[in-house]
């Protein structure tokens, strides 16, 4: 090829490239109909047209690409393939769609095989239902039904057992202590003393299993085949009486790190019960005018008793379990191998995290993260990110897990809000974090979504 047609040809892949990242599906498809060659043709740092349709989100130029016949195996050279940058950026429509095609080239666009980031507290053995909460019929036939199941909280602590290791060699595994009406029955009439909460029904539930279990035929009232749960909450006397009757179960508290201890989907059970559990326990009197309240849709909303109440008119968030919301941060160094972890006074000695803070009223997610950072740190941030969330049952927080790109480097700590904050090498992170050498540093467990997030960014690439 001579000088002058390798310009052309490097000038036409330049044109495929650059319509691709526009998302100008039909400039490139007239491109490619006039040069076919083009189709995997890459630039100089390896990506193709198909990695920059993937790296902007353009729908329609991949699905081109893709029933063009191209290869979405290729590798830049910084060893990521189109799926790994379409996931990185968040694209998951475009993810799912690299991840599924099928053997003939052709893409199978009902798949649904790329997951989201699944965070400790964040999965669940239930169906929450919000459609039967106000449908009180239902939920009385619920609550007595011999198949139901209830957890009991002391003080926002849920009573669990512990039960031995999948293997002989595990630690014992902490699980909830999964009750029934004949249990709790004595406690549900107590109003004064007691709350009840409707948590959903359970998943995948057969039917046939049930009935081959408990050897009986299905009632009429049974027709629906759902196994309801409740949370029930009783007072510390109470529970010190019920724990003597009960051998091998107890209340698990402190609840941090205790928590951290239950399987990953009764966690998701604990962390909706123990949020609602504790908006009732804060939120004894209507917080428009103080008087007595009522527990209305199975323990989602409270009502207040005072009939010329302004929270009777229209729709007031103090009539609805509230949730905070949160954004942690991994922030990342211009140069891209390097991030920003931040330590509290209250941490034990040696431990570093992402930084966060809650978002205020009226402020979007990046603008929080891009403030929190500043006020901490003194570092500013431009891009932000989002990467996954965790919700955080103490009391009741909701962490929005974010990347956030600095522009600046130079580190000043307000002590006020924390007392260190450092650069870390990706080495640095790595040996704490894979290889598990803490003796400089250490960082949050698995289940806490600081760690997820320090190791995603342990798995990226700064080229992405």
């Amino acid at each position: 090829m001579t000088d002058c047609e390798q310009s052309l040809h490097g000038d036409m892949v330049s044109e495929l490239h650059d319509s691709a990242a526009a998302g100008d599906a039909a400039r490139l498809k007239a491109l490619l109909r006039r040069s076919p060659s083009l189709l995997n043709a890459a630039a100089g740092n390896g990506w193709t047209a198909l990695m920059y349709g993937a790296r902007n989100g353009h729908l329609e130029v991949v699905q081109a690409l893709l029933q063009a016949g191209c290869d979405r195996s290729i590798i830049n050279k910084s060893r990521q393939t189109a799926l790994d940058i379409a996931k990185f950026w968040g694209y998951k429509h475009i993810a799912n769609l690299l991840a599924n095609v099928k053997g003939d080239g052709k893409p199978s666009f009902l798949s649904n095989d790329v997951k989201e980031y699944e965070n400790y507290f964040g999965m669940t053995l239930l169906d929450r239902r919000s459609d039967k909460r106000t449908d009180s019929k239902w939920l009385s036939k619920k609550q007595s039904h011999p198949d139901t199941v209830y957890i009991l909280f002391s003080n926002l602590s849920p009573l669990v057992t512990v039960g031995g290791g999948r293997e002989s060699s595990q630690q014992p595994e902490v699980k909830l202590c999964r009750l029934y009406h004949r249990d709790v029955e004595q406690y549900i009439n107590q109003t004064e003393e007691c709350t009840l909460i409707f948590l959903g029904v359970e998943l995948q539930f057969d039917v046939n299993l049930m009935v081959a279990c408990h050897g009986r035929v299905l009632q009429e009232d049974e027709e629906d085949g759902l196994v309801a749960w409740f949370a029930l909450s009783i007072d510390s006397v109470s529970a010190e009486k019920f724990k003597q009757k009960h051998e091998g179960c107890y209340f698990l508290h402190p609840p941090m790190p205790a928590l951290l201890q239950l399987p990953e989907k009764e966690a998701g059970v604990i962390a909706q019960a123990r949020s609602v559990l504790a908006w009732h326990s804060r939120y004894r009197f209507c917080p428009t005018c103080g008087s007595a309240t009522k527990i209305e849709e199975g323990g989602y909303k409270k009502t207040c008793l005072k009939e010329d109440c302004p929270s009777l008119q229209g729709v007031h968030n103090t009539s609805y379990p509230r949730v905070d919301p949160v954004v942690i941060m991994q922030v990342i160094h211009p140069d891209g191998n390097h991030c920003l972890l931040g330590r509290q006074k209250r941490f034990p000695p040696g431990m570093f995290t992402c930084l966060a803070g809650f978002i205020e009223p009226g402020e979007t997610i990046e603008d929080a993260v891009r403030r929190e950072v500043e006020e901490e740190a003194g570092i500013k941030v431009s891009h932000v990110q989002y990467v996954s969330c965790q919700p955080w049952p103490m009391p009741s927080s909701l962490m929005i897990g974010c990347l956030a790109f600095a522009v600046s480097t130079e580190i000043k700590v307000d002590k006020n809000e924390i007392e260190d904050a450092r650069w870390f090498t990706r080495e640095q992170v790595v040996e704490v974090l894979i290889k598990g050498n803490q003796r400089s540093f250490f960082v949050p467990p698995s289940r806490a979504i600081a760690h997820q997030l320090i190791k995603h960014w342990i798995g990226m690439n700064a080229n992405l």
